[in-house]
Formats: structure tokens, sequence, C-alpha cells
């Protein structure tokens, strides 16, 4: 149905309408009868513009995506990820929207060591209700700052990240 959005169908009918126009005009001008056929066409195609219009309107409603609408609306990514060692899933938000680079960092839930790459897949599974406190940390040399949580566990004790997801410093990020 991606025909509907596209401008072809309202040049056809567009053309369609002017010539059915300049058939009335000529039924008119010299009597040929054909008045009432014409006008009863003009307002099929009309009918027919305003019907590409509301479908090409509802089209576009449908195709919003509501994980990428709430994660524009934040300041920042909101990530969830699923720890490969433990299942546990944890959070991590960042400051800045252009995630470039790999990040080491700790699982907030076990501690084991890990990597997550810049474009990461989505979880597809149920978040939990409860939450860890939060860990913030800051990159000294680009101002990043990421915010780390557990979801459904307390936060691992020493859990630290150990590059920027920003640009890319293989120093740990300072947590404050």
């Amino acid at each position: 149905m991606s025909w509907i959005r596209s401008s072809g169908p309202f040049y056809i009918l567009s053309f369609l309408g002017l010539i059915i126009m300049a058939i009335a005009i000529y039924s008119i001008v010299y009597d040929a009868g054909w008045t009432t056929s014409a006008l009863a066409a003009l307002i099929v195609v009309v009918f027919l513009v305003v019907l590409l219009i509301f479908l090409g309107q509802r089209q576009k409603e449908v195709l919003l995506d509501p994980i990428e609408e709430f994660e524009k609306s934040l300041k920042g990514g909101l990530y969830h990820f699923k720890c490969p060692t433990c299942m546990g899933i944890f959070a991590i938000k960042k400051s800045k929207s252009n995630n470039k680079k790999t990040v080491k960092m700790n699982c907030p839930d076990c501690g084991a060591i890990g990597f997550i790459p810049p474009y990461p897949a989505e979880i597809e599974e149920e978040i939990p209700e409860k939450k860890s406190i939060k860990a913030n940390f800051k990159c000294n040399l680009c101002g990043e700052g990421v915010t780390i949580w557990a979801e459904g566990a307390e936060l691992y004790s020493d859990v630290n990240v150990y590059s920027c997801p920003f640009c890319g410093e293989k120093e740990p990020l300072k947590r404050f």
C-alpha cells in the first residue's frame, strides 16, 4: 500500500479531473448534453482524492514505532540488555544520543565483564518492575554520561564502565 502515499495517484486523478472538467465545459458551451454525466464523474474523482488523502494519513499513523518515539522523548537513549552469564536484565541510559563505540562494562547483576555493541539488539522480554539504585558514570575525555541500574535485582557492588560509548576512550568512566 505504499503507492497510496506516493504522488502518482494524485497526478493521475488530477489529470483525469482536468479532462472531465474540459468535457463539462465543452458540453455547456456546445450544449452537447454531457453536463450531468461529466459533473457526476468529477464528483467521483474529488471523492477519490479525499479518500486517498485520508488513507495516506491513516497509513502514516500506523507506521509510527512506539519504541522509537519513546526513546526520542528521553534526553538520551534508554536501552535494556540481558546478561548472557546470569540472564539478568539491566538498563543503560546515555546522556548523548549518538552511540558510536562498543562499551566494555560489568554486568550490574553478576559482575561479569562484557561488551555492548554500538547498535545492540532489543530484548523482547518483560522488564521487571523492581529497580536497583542507579550508578552514574562520566567520561573524563568527552563528558558523556551513562546511568546504569539492574532490573529486578540489587546492583552489583563493584560495577564499572571500562570504555566510553560516545568517544571510545578506553579509560574507565568515573563514577559519581
